[in-house]
C-alpha cells in the first residue's frame, strides 16, 4: 500500500530538516515524498536541494496560502492514502508507518492514530477522538488533527480538494463535507506524529477569523434546524461543566478551613474592588 507524504513549508528551513529527516528515516519505505515550498527566503530551497535524490517531486514558488500549497500536494500525489506532515512536524518513531501499513490493507476513507502535541513546556497525547465512530456533534465541537490523519486519496477525487476561500479551517471542513457524505474513519492506537504547537489555527491572531470561518462553513452546510439544535446541546454540556466545577470547587472549599478562610478573603477583596470602580 503506497503512502503520498506531503509537506509544506515557508520560512521554516530548520524545520524543514527536520521532518525531511524523520520521513526519510521511517523503516517502512512504500512511500512517496512531496515537499511544496512557498518560495522560502530562509535556505529552504536549499535544504530541499541537498535531499533531491530521496523526494519524489518538490517545488519552491509562491504560492496563496497553506491550502493552496496542500492542494498542489494532493494534484501530485499518487499513493492510496495522503498525510501532510508539515515542516517542523516529526513521526513519533521511526517505525510508525511499518507499524500501520506492514502487511495491512485498509478499504476505509480515513485512518485515525495519535498526535503528541507539543508545546514546549509540556507535551500532550490526543486520541484523535479515539476507537469509535466520529459523530457530526464531535465535528461541531473539535476536528480531526490532520497530522495524524491518513486520508484516501480517492476522497480528494469524490469530494473535491481544500477550499482556498478558508485560510485557516478548510481541512475542518473537508473533514466535515465527508463526513456528511456519510464517509467513515478507521482509528489506529499508534502516536503517529510529534506536532510543534503554534501553527496557523493555534496562533492567537487568528482566533477570531477560525471562529468567524467555522461559523460561514456551518451555517453553509447544516440546515438552520439542525445547527440550532447542536448550538443548544452544546451551551447545555458547557453549562453542566461550569455547574461540576463550581460543585467540585465549593465541595473542595467546605473541607479545607485554611482555603474556606483564604477564599472569604479574596471574596472580600474583590467586591470592595468592584464597590470602588
Amino acid at each position: 500500500m503506497t503512502l503520498s507524504i506531503i509537506t509544506v513549508n515557508y520560512n521554516n528551513a530548520s524545520g524543514l530538516e527536520k521532518t525531511i529527516i524523520s520521513v526519510l528515516n521511517q523503516t517502512y519505505k512504500d512511500y512517496e515524498f512531496i515537499i511544496i515550498d512557498g518560495g522560502s527566503t530562509d535556505g529552504g530551497k536549499e535544504v530541499i536541494e541537498s535531499y533531491t535524490d530521496k523526494v519524489n517531486y518538490w517545488v519552491s514558488e509562491p504560492d496563496k496560502g497553506i491550502y493552496n500549497a496542500m492542494n498542489k500536494g494532493i494534484v501530485q500525489a499518487k499513493g492510496d492514502y495522503c498525510i501532510f506532515m508539515n515542516s517542523g512536524d516529526i513521526f513519533a518513531s521511526d517505525d510508525v508507518l511499518h507499524k500501520i501499513f506492514h502487511n495491512q490493507s485498509y478499504n476505509t476513507p480515513q485512518i485515525r492514530g495519535n498526535q503528541i502535541t507539543n508545546f514546549k513546556t509540556h507535551t500532550e497525547r490526543w486520541v484523535n477522538f479515539g476507537n469509535r465512530d466520529v459523530t457530526l456533534y464531535d465535528l461541531y465541537t473539535s476536528s480531526f488533527h490532520h497530522q495524524a490523519t491518513f486520508i484516501k486519496r480517492d476522497l480528494f477525487i469524490k469530494y473535491g480538494s481544500y477550499n482556498e476561500d478558508y485560510k485557516i479551517v478548510s481541512d475542518w471542513e473537508f473533514s466535515l463535507r465527508a463526513l456528511l457524505g456519510g464517509e467513515k474513519s478507521t482509528y489506529i492506537d499508534v502516536d503517529v506524529v510529534i506536532y510543534e504547537y503554534g501553527g496557523t489555527s493555534s496562533s492567537l491572531e487568528n482566533k477570531g477569523v477560525k471562529e468567524n470561518e467555522r461559523n460561514s462553513i456551518l451555517n453553509k452546510l447544516l440546515p438552520k434546524y439542525i445547527l440550532s439544535d447542536y448550538i443548544d446541546l452544546y451551551n447545555i454540556k458547557k453549562e453542566r461543566q461550569s455547574f461540576y466545577g463550581y460543585y467540585v470547587m465549593t465541595d473542595f472549599i467546605s473541607k479545607h478551613k485554611s482555603v474556606h478562610f483564604l477564599f472569604r478573603i479574596i471574596s472580600k477583596i474583590y467586591r470592595t474592588l468592584n464597590i470602588t470602580n
